[in-house]
């Protein structure tokens, strides 16, 4: 690779750093229910946070916007809304299982959807060995997905109502997966409007952001609309008002800037790494999101208690998941 190349795997690796660990703080907003901390973090890091770097970094962005095919731009907003719904189900998901094995099977379904869609959609280069070896690897990351939700069980052993909810969890983190992979089917069908930013003068770093921005507007509506009826349902919105709980806006945007950061990160490296960035360098973002929220989740204690049993099959099935990340960014970059 050269070294723009590589300059763009680091961005992505630190992206994925930034991705891997934007829900650490949710553990420190105890008094608060889900949909306290999550409306807080969805403003930041779908609304505010994207806009501000636009309107900042990127000049005449509306006039691109109104140059751009109609149906160009509502196709990005439509994955944008399959995002969002996956972004309900995510935060869901990983409250329900928690960080490390949330994140290992969410994560396993979507760098596979999120890696191959654009590969066969976009480039018709792969090679019929490069294709076996991509198939190879999805079956290998199922597998991984499998192993991981098999590992959790011990949570709930000998409770029935705990092992239901931890089967509505396993598949809310499955359909998360395939949902979040539209975010990156997003970006890719937003090449395009991107080139239109550079041809501008935008430079790398920030040309990505106004596709980032459209994806993240729908992203926003989907989950401030799920938050607030969740906080009328359960009568949650008076949480705001706790006298001792005004560190948790601050929690919820850290949340809200590692998210975005990660985002910037990636788009930003996965321009530098070619017309296979939106493949590759979603295996690799997908990949360091797995080990860094497994590793966050093991220093905090989720896994103290486990079982060795368990704990092996936790670390059997992300090493399936991460030769089969590996596998498929191979697959990727050699065609």
């Amino acid at each position: 690779m050269s070294d723009v190349q590589w300059i763009g795997l680091l961005a992505v690796v630190a992206g994925g750093v930034c991705q891997g660990g934007f829900m650490l703080p949710m553990k420190w907003t105890r008094e608060w229910a889900w949909e306290n901390t999550w409306l807080v973090f969805a403003s930041t890091a779908y609304l505010l946070l994207p806009w501000l770097l636009v309107f900042a970094a990127v000049p005449a962005v509306f006039e691109v916007y109104g140059q751009a095919s109609t149906s160009k731009v509502l196709l990005i907003l439509l994955f944008g809304v399959g995002w969002g719904t996956g972004a309900i189900t995510f935060g869901l998901g990983v409250a329900a299982l928690g960080m490390a094995l949330g994140f290992a099977v969410i994560l396993g379904v979507a760098a596979t959807v999120g890696a191959l869609v654009p590969l066969l959609l976009f480039d018709d280069s792969l090679s019929p060995a490069g294709l076996l070896l991509t198939l190879v690897s999805l079956a290998v990351m199922l597998a991984g997905v499998v192993v991981c939700s098999l590992a959790g069980r011990w949570q709930q052993a000998g409770e029935a109502k705990q092992d239901r909810r931890y089967v509505r969890g396993v598949a809310l983190c499955v359909a998360s997966g395939l949902l979040s992979a539209c975010g990156n089917i997003g970006f890719a069908f937003g090449t395009d409007l991107i080139d239109a930013f550079r041809q501008r003068g935008v430079s790398e770093n920030w040309a990505a952001m106004p596709v980032w921005s459209l994806l993240t507007t729908a992203l926003f509506l989907c989950n401030a609309g799920y938050a607030g009826w969740l906080l009328a349902k359960n009568r949650t919105a008076s949480n705001f008002r706790l006298p001792q709980t005004g560190a948790y806006y601050l929690y919820g945007t850290l949340m809200g800037a590692a998210w975005i950061g990660g985002f910037v990160f990636y788009g930003a490296g996965a321009l530098r790494m070619g017309a296979l960035g939106p493949s590759l360098g979603w295996a690799i973002l997908m990949s360091m999101m797995v080990a860094t929220a497994n590793l966050l989740g093991l220093v905090t204690g989720e896994w103290r208690d486990a079982p060795s049993a368990s704990a092996r099959r936790l670390y059997g099935g992300l090493l399936l998941l991460l030769l089969a990340i590996a596998g498929l960014g191979y697959a990727n970059y050699t065609g």
